[in-house]
């Protein structure tokens, strides 16, 4: 095909802002039972989560019109379904209560308290109960617990309270031990968390132990048992997020010594990144170098790589046949994968579809860069790609630095609708993992302490630099766009940098000291470890906050905003675009009044892109 020459950034492209936002649907949880598998699936269209059943070749939705799938326990959620015998329970996001659902039946409620919200669940057997964790709103405190409720009944038994905040209830195979993970004020799950131990005793539970975490610094998560009963967990006190477990000694072993991190950061409840297999052996997902494998490894440590196709599996799971996961690739939408346990054959039971063909597709190329300090930083490029047109001669692309949120999460290489939306129109990407995103160990995650603000900043300018050197984009053609924190690191860049021709913030912090004030629970001492206790470094807010320091902005912003955002504030956001207005700076604000903090209906969604792209048209050289 000939390609036309045209300026890049206005490229035509059949892939529209309704297209990508329709291919936003994604999958979350999944449970492998009653002969088949369950899962969680988003689809933008219906704006809710519903539960999908498959068996023999089929699957169909389960979840009844008026109900979502989706607990706001830490308002992260997850762990909002488990399998009973007869059925299901599930966590319904309007009321945030537990329902059970047998066959065709329809939903019955088994919880009826307001002012809690449940996660986590977990079916207890021997109890006849669904353990899960509890979060109980009161008029001046939010409290947490691990409970047990039993199905008949609805009756509710605290096992364990007092602490700050409870995840990851896993039961043994025989019932008779309970694990999970916990963590105090004002630590984070990701800074230093303690591994929990009860024994059943007649009708109840004993006194729990602390296995580990009591006499060290790490993070602990995702506590499993395997069929023959011995416990593991995840833990970074080696520096990686790596598999340990009991050695039947009473002391522990390193399971995987593997330096690589097996596990992103605990957001949410309910993930399963490693799973115990018989015979000590493991199924296991990583990181490597910002790319994911899955591997089953055996009683002797040797390993099989697994879909290697994919980039990022998340949410194991296995039955006597088969693993399962949700995995990732760079040129497919997000699929639900079967691979047989003998010879690892793989069938994609849902989703999987490729909307671009090779020749359309911009991949991944991921990028170490020198940053400041003498360290090195993490991204993965995107080139602009469309058969159809090429740039002019001579000239290079304009760049989009995309900045996630967290900021302790991660980026991945996989399909991603928005950005292949941005290098179809002749834009080149680069989504960045700043120092202090994970997947690269605990001291690179550990490295955004009370540096919020600096060095991730420092690592996109450094991007940026480090491209236009190297020929890849336009010099003096660089846009910043994020999310959340990444919004916070967007607005950062503009007040501290003039790289940046304009910049997007969807419902970005642009205040820390009033999130700080404001937020929940699980994120109310974040900001003291990103940026410092507000009361011995005032200056340090003032200094890294964009509202205040709005007067040094000169770029062009456009900010996004949820109506509903319990995280972010509108009056945040709204306070900060008055602030440039009253400078005379260029800004364009959007605010949909029934949008939480992520957007989810697809029309906003669509929306959303379409006017980032054609904010930025308007300020392209």
């Amino acid at each position: 095909m000939v390609q036309a020459e045209q300026p890049f950034g206005d490229w035509p492209s059949d892939w529209s802002a309704a297209q990508a936002a329709a291919a936003s649907r994604d999958f979350a949880e999944l449970r492998a039972g009653h002969g088949g598998l369950y899962w969680i699936e988003f689809r933008p269209e219906e704006a809710r989560c519903a539960l999908w059943f498959w068996r023999e070749g089929t699957a169909e939705c389960i979840t009844p019109a008026g109900f979502s799938v989706r607990s706001r326990v830490y308002e992260y959620g997850g762990g909002a379904f488990c399998l009973l015998p007869p059925g299901v329970a599930f966590v319904n996001e309007a009321d945030q209560q537990i329902w059970l659902q047998c066959g065709a039946a329809a939903p019955q409620r088994l919880t009826d308290e307001a002012s809690r919200r449940y996660g986590d669940l977990q079916f207890d057997p021997l109890g006849q109960a669904i353990l899960a964790i509890e979060e109980s709103h009161g008029e001046d405190r939010v409290e947490h617990r691990l409970v047990a409720i039993e199905l008949q009944t609805g009756a509710r038994q605290v096992l364990a309270e007092g602490d700050d905040f409870y995840a990851a209830p896993a039961l043994s195979p025989d019932g008779q031990s309970l694990a999970w993970v916990q963590w105090s004020r004002p630590a984070q799950p990701w800074t230093h968390s303690r591994l929990y131990l009860a024994r059943r005793s007649g009708d109840g539970w004993q006194a729990p132990c602390c296995l580990a975490g009591a006499d060290r610094i790490e993070s602990i998560q995702q506590p499993r048992f395997s069929p023959e009963g011995q416990l593991s967990w995840l833990s970074d006190r080696a520096g990686w997020w790596q598999p340990w477990r009991e050695d039947g000694l009473g002391g522990t072993e390193l399971q995987c010594a593997a330096p690589y991190d097996h596990a992103p950061a605990p957001w949410q409840l309910g993930t399963f990144s490693y799973l115990p297999l018989g015979g000590h052996g493991l199924l296991l997902s990583r990181q490597v170098d910002g790319f994911g494998q899955l591997l089953a490894v055996d009683r002797a440590g040797q390993a099989q790589r697994l879909a290697g196709d994919f980039s990022r599996c998340r949410q194991l799971d296995a039955d006597t046949r088969h693993f399962y996961c949700i995995a990732g690739a760079p040129d497919r939408l997000p699929a639900i994968l079967a691979i047989e346990r003998q010879g690892g054959a793989l069938r994609i039971l849902a989703g999987g579809e490729r909307p671009f063909p090779a020749d359309e597709l911009s991949s991944p190329e991921p990028l170490a860069f020198a940053t400041g300090q003498g360290e090195t930083a993490h991204a993965f490029f995107y080139p602009p790609r469309n058969r159809r047109v090429r740039g002019p001669a001579g000239r290079l692309p304009p760049l989009v630095v995309f900045v996630h949120g967290g900021p302790t999460s991660a980026c991945y290489p996989v399909f991603d609708p928005r950005i292949q939306f941005w290098t179809q129109r002749g834009f080149a990407v680069a989504d960045l993992n700043y120092r202090g995103s994970t997947g690269f160990g605990r001291a690179y995650r550990q490295r955004l302490h009370e540096q919020w603000g600096r060095l991730d900043v420092e690592d996109a300018c450094a991007l940026v630099e480090t491209l236009a050197t190297a020929g890849r984009v336009a010099p003096g053609q660089a846009f910043i766009r994020g999310s959340s924190a990444g919004g916070y690191t967007a607005l950062a860049a503009l007040v501290g940098s003039t790289r940046f021709r304009a910049g997007a913030s969807l419902y970005g912090v642009s205040d820390p000291a009033a999130l700080r004030r404001g937020t929940h629970k699980f994120e109310a001492d974040y900001l003291d470890w990103l940026i410092g206790d507000p009361q011995q470094v005032p200056e340090r807010y003032a200094e890294r906050s964009p509202l205040q320091q709005a007067g040094r902005i000169a770029s062009p912003v456009i900010f996004f905003q949820g109506g509903l955002d319990a995280v972010v504030l509108p009056q945040q956001t709204e306070a900060m675009v008055a602030a440039l207005r009253e400078r005379g700076i260029a800004v364009e604000y959007r605010r949909y009044p029934g949008e939480r903090h992520g957007f989810r209906e697809a029309g906003n969604l669509a929306d959303a892109l379409a006017c980032e792209w054609c904010f930025y048209l308007h300020w392209l050289a």
